[in-house]
């Protein structure tokens, strides 16, 4: 019996490693035999580094950043000596969970962290930066990143504009001479799951602003202020790229990837699986096992236990969720891949129980399903 198992991170409680590890107990406690190969994942969201670098035992560095609001973080990073890649998860430096809910403030919240880890990863000699978008606290079009990497965002006085979005809507010149030259040798990859354009009712503003903290007059004035950054930004490079797929990813961030860095996007799940090389891993695999902390319908929009179940079906291999809870709409993922999903409570309980009790409650729940599978084998030789 060979088991693949390939969760992401139980948000608040596990990271994929941990899940993974917790669930192989399980298994082991049924079928001590078996060969269970753990392969920890992500979407391109918080917690990406970490499965990454568990999965390639890569070096986990740090490096002291601005924050989405100007405060210092110290923020993660991951680095692939043998490829010379660096893999930067924006959520580390420009994310939502670095500032409290009452200080949400979409019009002023920067990217500049990010730029400042993606300096820190051309110093290392990077010839290949992945850069992860998931859980921005930003609307700023990537600006601040930018003006990190040396581009110079001027207002009519020559004088630098402000951090976030709304600043843009003073932009009068954009001088891209300082952008620092060893971009030029680097390859950008983005890992994104969202394909909105930059402006406009399905754009960053309109669609993400809201839950960074922009009221819906906020978020007109951000759209019109993104709107003009790309007006300047087609006439120095000659080139407009607001209405490409993915240009709206994390407040603009993508956009400003696009047209600046020149850089290729991917689903967050793809790269992370061809990263920790999963297909390899299901060669002679019997059962593949995925998770994540809520398993319900947005689970259709690339998250990582319908990216695992994609891998898994290419050898036609069954798949089997562990979830926190199983929400809305998730029995549609039985419709593309998924054979069968469980949650993990065994009783009535709350939800801060449940993060605390994670590892145990997969460790059982894990059990459980090989017990299941036992007979489902003992009554198919019978």
């Amino acid at each position: 019996m060979k088991i693949v198992i390939a969760p992401d991170s139980f948000k608040d409680s596990l990271g994929a490693p941990a899940a993974a590890a917790a669930m192989a107990l399980g298994f082991k406690d049924v079928w001590p035999d078996a060969e269970l190969v753990q392969c920890p994942m992500a979407d391109g969201g918080e917690g990406t580094v970490e499965a990454i670098l568990a999965a390639l035992q890569g070096e986990a560095r740090s490096t002291l950043v601005s924050g989405p609001l100007g405060q210092q973080v110290k923020a993660r990073w991951g680095w692939l000596a043998q490829s010379r890649t660096a893999i930067i998860e924006m959520a580390e430096a420009s994310g939502l969970q670095l500032v409290p809910v009452e200080l949400r403030d979409a019009r002023f919240s920067s990217t500049r962290g990010t730029g400042e880890l993606i300096l820190a990863a051309l110093d290392a000699g990077a010839q290949k930066v992945i850069l992860t978008i998931g859980g921005s606290a930003t609307n700023d079009g990537g600006a601040g990143m930018l003006q990190a990497l040396g581009v110079k965002l001027l207002d009519a006085g020559g004088h630098a504009i402000g951090p976030g979005g709304l600043p843009l809507s003073v932009l009068s010149i954009l001088d891209i001479k300082g952008l620092d030259p060893r971009l030029a040798d680097v390859q950008v990859q983005v890992a994104a799951d969202v394909n909105n354009p930059l402006c406009g009712p399905h754009g960053a503003s309109f669609t993400f602003g809201k839950q960074k903290g922009a009221t819906p007059e906020q978020v007109e004035q951000l759209d019109a202020a993104l709107a003009h950054f790309a007006d300047l930004t087609a006439v120095v490079l000659g080139t407009d790229r607001r209405d490409e797929p993915g240009a709206g990813a994390a407040g603009g961030i993508g956009f400003a990837a696009k047209a600046f860095l020149n850089a290729t996007f991917r689903p967050g799940v793809e790269v992370v699986a061809e990263l920790t090389g999963l297909a390899e891993k299901m060669h002679g695999a019997d059962l593949v096992v995925t998770g994540e902390g809520r398993f319900d319908a947005q689970t259709l929009h690339g998250k990582t236990p319908l990216g695992v179940a994609r891998v898994a079906k290419q050898f036609g291999l069954p798949v089997v969720v562990l979830a926190g809870t199983l929400g809305e709409g998730y029995a549609r993922l039985y419709d593309v891949g998924i054979d069968a999903a469980f949650s993990l409570a065994s009783g009535p309980m709350s939800l801060q129980d449940a993060c605390q009790q994670a590892s145990t409650l997969l460790r059982e729940r894990a059990r459980d399903m090989a017990q299941l599978l036992r007979v489902g084998l003992s009554l198919k030789t019978s």
